[in-house]
């Protein structure tokens, strides 16, 4: 009898200096950027916890403290708060996490690729299925999020699940593309993979299905990182890791998750997310609409 695939574990790759954001990120790490009133960093370990993950693994240079200093507990701000009767500012600042869950800390000593940093969490994670989120990758959804969906796919399946979307032909070189087998699983969420190629020109993509930033992985891609050869920069790949699985006939699934997702890894894309979650917001929504329309109005005038 095959071992449950199950995932109690998500890892949060959060070491990359945030160039598109300075000088704002030369202070504050870009996972740290807020959408509204919550960091990068919160949703994704909201999605983290509401997927099921107890063990969230957060792997950081070390120049950067502010994501360990805001998952500790802030004990002066939370007495002042206490003394001036805020209960409800209290209980937000101390609800980041719900008990239970519990933070780690690893070091990546040099920014060596995404395929390193997740490498950097082996000896927390074990040889167990995980998840891998990437905070700049904030995906919206008012119902079950991403990897919610991902890790139902994983346990169903068995095998290890990729997010992905669909994107306009000339943009593959932006991103990892996937190729699925033939003849494979064809449900609407678990697409059987084949290949997935990194950054592939248009005309060489074999399909437009695009990674994003959730995976859910075999312990088994510890092993295909550490035979992975270093590429351009002395950057490990995750996708070639990923290649290794699927050509070791592991399976792998692509999954079409149910969501809007935002590149927050750019100013535009934080833009969008910000205005997008004004509007889900009971108290903004109002505000937020009307000052849209006027700034359309200025602008249709200008």
């Amino acid at each position: 009898m095959s071992h449950p695939f199950k995932v109690s574990t998500a890892v949060f790759p959060v070491a990359g200096l945030g160039t598109r954001f300075l000088p704002a990120s030369k202070v504050v790490p870009k996972e740290m950027l807020p959408v509204v009133d919550m960091p990068l960093i919160q949703y994704a370990a909201n999605e983290a916890v509401e997927a099921g993950c107890t063990t969230l693994v957060f792997v950081v240079n070390r120049y950067k403290h502010a994501i360990a200093d805001y998952f500790d507990t802030a004990y002066e701000l939370e007495h002042k708060l206490e003394i001036k009767g805020k209960d409800d500012l209290l209980e937000r600042v101390r609800s980041t996490l719900p008990d239970g869950v519990r933070c780690v800390f690893v070091t990546q000593s040099e920014a060596r690729g995404l395929g390193h940093a997740v490498l950097c969490a082996r000896p927390v994670v074990g040889d167990e299925p995980f998840a891998v989120l990437l905070p700049d990758d904030l995906i919206w959804n008012r119902r079950h999020g991403a990897l919610a969906q991902m890790v139902a796919v994983a346990e169903r399946e068995r095998g290890s699940v990729i997010a992905v979307e669909d994107v306009p032909r000339e943009k593959t070189g932006s991103y990892g593309i996937v190729s699925l087998r033939e003849g494979g699983a064809a449900q609407a969420d678990a697409l059987a993979m084949s290949a997935i190629v990194e950054k592939p020109e248009p005309a060489q993509a074999p399909s437009t299905l695009a990674v994003v930033g959730r995976y859910i992985l075999s312990g088994r891609i510890f092993d295909a990182l550490d035979r992975t050869t270093p590429g351009a920069g002395g950057e490990i790949q995750l996708t070639d890791a990923i290649q290794a699985l699927i050509a070791d006939d592991q399976p792998v699934f692509a999954c079409r998750f149910r969501g809007t997702r935002y590149d927050c890894g750019n100013k535009f894309g934080l833009v969008q997310a910000t205005l997008r979650y004004a509007l889900e917001d009971a108290d903004l929504k109002a505000q937020t609409l009307t000052h849209m329309r006027r700034l359309l109005a200025d602008h249709e005038g200008a």
